[in-house]
């Protein structure tokens, strides 16, 4: 199990993990990552999930395991493919970078439907929520957070209360792939 695939958030693509990819990839690890499309939060968050679903089917062989790892909005459609499209089965272990994951409310603003869905409350995290220690605290999780984070609002809406929680006192939401600190969370988290 060294397969590690890296799904983005909103307005980004694959190339966001340039740094993190390079620093894992030395760790000797394989980096895989995709381009949601479309990328600017109007697509439900659920068809964004079936990606990451066929990505997964069509690079893995059925019965390898891979390392799961999602960012901001890419966090929340991490977790609707695995507690929603059987992707327990293909997941050794999750890794959640900054996500929404009890909403921010950066996203009562712009009438988009995957944005709207990142609204605390929102019907898709109600959904979620309400079995997430029974579905993800199946596989081994990290959840990294910052109190700093401008993007999620709350900052701690990020954390779900199961798995391994770190917050790392970074300023910047995008900060949070290039910097040392949250490399070192995550390699101990794999290396244990």
């Amino acid at each position: 199990m060294n397969s590690i695939l890296m799904v983005h958030g909103i307005t980004d693509t694959g190339n966001v993990f340039d740094t993190m990819k390079s620093y894992f990839q030395n760790k000797g690890f394989t980096i895989y990552t995709l381009d949601l499309i479309p990328n600017f939060g109007s697509a439900d968050l659920r068809d964004l999930a079936q990606q990451v679903k066929q990505f997964i089917d069509t690079q893995f062989p059925s019965e390898e395991k891979i390392i799961l790892l999602g960012f901001s909005m890419g966090g929340l459609v991490t977790r609707y493919y695995l507690q929603r499209l059987n992707g327990l089965t293909k997941v050794d272990r999750y890794i959640s970078i900054s996500a929404p994951n009890n909403g921010t409310n950066l996203a009562y603003l712009p009438p988009l439907k995957g944005i709207q869905q990142m609204c605390p409350n929102s019907e898709f995290l109600q959904d979620l929520n309400h079995d997430v220690k029974e579905t993800l605290g199946m596989i081994n999780c990290l959840i990294i957070w910052t109190p700093f984070d401008l993007m999620i609002l709350p900052a701690n809406s990020s954390i779900l209360g199961i798995g391994k929680e770190v917050d790392i006192p970074i300023l910047i939401h995008k900060w949070m792939l290039s910097d040392q600190r949250v490399f070192d969370e995550i390699n101990s988290f794999l290396n244990t």
